[in-house]
C-alpha cells in the first residue's frame, strides 16, 4: 500500500505523515494497555516504519544519477547504522536517569523533529512525467518541464506542473514483470532480513550457551557488525557503481558466507569480533547495493512500486527467519542454525550467477530506463 499512497499523494507527503505517525505510535507504546494494546501499537509502528523506508528509498533513487546510485544508497545505509548505534546508547543513558518509558518518549521526540525537518526543508517530489534525465522527452519539452517544476519549488507551492501531451504517463508495468526485473534485489533483501532477524536473537544465545562467552562480551558483538557496515558500505557503493552492483553483491555474499559458516569453529573471542566485523562489511553492505541495482533497472515512474515490493521481501525475511531459526536452534543447536544461514546466502550466490544478466553492466550496456528490457533472459 505504501507505493500506492506515494503515487496518490507523493513520497514527500507519505514521509512526513509516516514520521509523525511513527512518533505517535512509539510514544504511546509504554502506555498501551495489555497485550492487544501493545500489539496494535506495534502494528502501527511497523506500518509507519515501512512508509518511511519506501518513501525515503523512492526519494533517494529518483534523485540519484545512474552512475552514483549505490554511493547514495550507501549513505542511506550508513545513516541507518548510525541510528542503530546511537539509539541504544542514548536509551541506556535515559533509562539510567529516568525510566524505560521515557526512552520511548525521547524516540517520539526525535521522530517529530525529523518530520518537521522534512516538512520544512525537503523540496517537492520530481513528477513522474518528468524523466528528462532518462532521455524520454524532447529537449525543448524537458527544459519547459524542468523550468515549470523549478518555478513551483521556488514559489513554495509544492505543486507539480501538469503533464503536457508529450509527457503523458506511460502504461503501468505489470506487477509480475516488475518483480521479475528486480528479483535479484528482492532475494538479496529477503536473505538479509532473514539473516538479520535470526542472528540478533540466536547468536547471543549461541555465544553464551555453547561458546562460554560472558553476557557483557556478547552485548558488544553487534557493535562490530554495525561497525563493519559503517566502515565498508560507502566503499561497497562506489565499487558497485563502477564495476557492477550484482557482481559486487555476489563477491560480498561469498565472503560473508565463509564468515558465517566459519564462526562455528572459532573459539577465540577477538577472532569472533573480527569475523562479525567482516560479516558486517560484506552482508550488511549488500542491502544498499541491492537497492541501487533496483534503482538502475527500474523505470523512474515505477520506483515507488518497486520499492514497495522490495520491502515486502525484506519484511517476509524478518518474519520467517526467527521461527525457522528457533526450531533449528532448539533441535540441533547454534552450529546447524548458522549453517542454514550460510546455505541461504549460498543460494543467493547461485541465484546471482544464474541471473547475472539482471545487471546491465554484466551485458555491457545500460538500456534507457523507460524501456522494458527482458532481464534474466538467456
Amino acid at each position: 500500500p505504501a507505493s500506492a499512497l506515494i503515487r496518490r499523494f507523493s513520497a514527500r507527503t507519505l514521509l512526513v505523515t509516516s514520521l509523525f505517525g511513527y512518533a505517535i505510535s512509539v510514544t504511546a507504546f509504554p502506555y498501551a494497555p495489555g497485550f492487544l494494546g501493545i500489539a496494535g501499537v506495534r502494528f502501527l509502528d511497523g506500518a509507519f516504519s515501512v512508509g518511511i523506508w519506501v518513501s525515503c528509498e523512492t526519494i533517494l533513487l529518483s534523485r540519484a544519477g545512474k552512475e552514483n546510485k549505490a554511493f547514495i544508497t550507501s549513505l542511506y545505509a550508513i545513516s541507518l547504522a548510525c541510528g542503530y548505534v546511537v539509539g541504544p546508547i542514548v536509551a541506556k543513558k535515559v533509562v539510567e536517569h529516568a525510566n524505560m518509558g521515557v526512552g520511548f518518549v525521547v524516540s517520539g521526540v526525535v521522530a517529530t523533529v525529523a518530520g518537521l525537518l522534512v516538512l520544512a526543508r525537503l523540496d517537492p517530489d520530481v513528477p513522474d512525467t518528468l524523466e528528462a534525465h532518462d532521455g524520454d522527452r524532447e529537449p525543448a519539452a524537458a527544459s519547459a518541464a524542468v523550468a515549470g517544476h523549478t518555478a513551483a519549488i521556488a514559489a513554495g507551492s509544492g505543486a507539480i506542473p501538469a503533464a503536457t501531451d508529450d509527457g503523458a504517463a506511460a502504461a503501468q508495468t505489470p506487477t509480475g514483470t516488475l518483480l521479475w526485473r528486480i528479483k535479484t534485489s528482492c532475494f538479496a533483501t529477503f536473505a538479509y532480513g532473514y539473516f538479520q532477524a535470526s542472528v540478533v536473537l540466536f547468536l547471543p544465545l549461541f555465544l553464551m550457551e555453547q561458546k562460554g562467552i560472558t553476557p557483557g562480551q556478547t552485548i558488544v558483538i553487534p557493535a562490530f557488525f554495525a561497525g563493519g557496515m559503517l566502515v565498508f558500505s560507502n566503499v561497497a557503493g562506489r565499487l558497485g557503481d563502477r564495476f557492477g552492483h550484482l557482481a559486487l553483491m555476489r563477491g560480498l555474499a561469498i565472503i560473508g558466507t565463509v564468515m558465517v559458516a566459519g564462526f562455528v569453529y572459532i573459539q577465540s573471542y577477538p577472532v569472533m569480533c573480527v569475523a562479525v566485523f567482516l560479516a558486517g562489511c560484506t552482508l550488511a553492505s549488500i542491502s544498499p547495493v541491492s537497492l541501487a541495482l533496483q534503482g538502475v533497472v527500474t523505470p523512474y515512474r515505477e520506483l515507488s512500486r518497486a520499492n514497495g515490493i522490495y520491502n515486502v521481501f525484506y519484511a517476509a525475511g524478518m518474519l520467517l527467519g526467527p521461527p525457522i531459526s528457533s526450531r533449528i536452534y532448539g533441535a540441533r543447536g547454534g552450529g546447524p542454525m548458522l549453517y542454514h544461514l550460510a546455505a541461504l546466502w549460498t543460494a543467493f550466490v547461485v541465484f546471482t550467477i544464474v541471473f547475472f544478466r539482471d545487471d546491465p553492466k554484466a551485458r555491457g550496456v545500460t538500456p534507457p530506463r523507460h524501456e522494458e528490457p527482458a532481464l534474466g533472459a538467456p
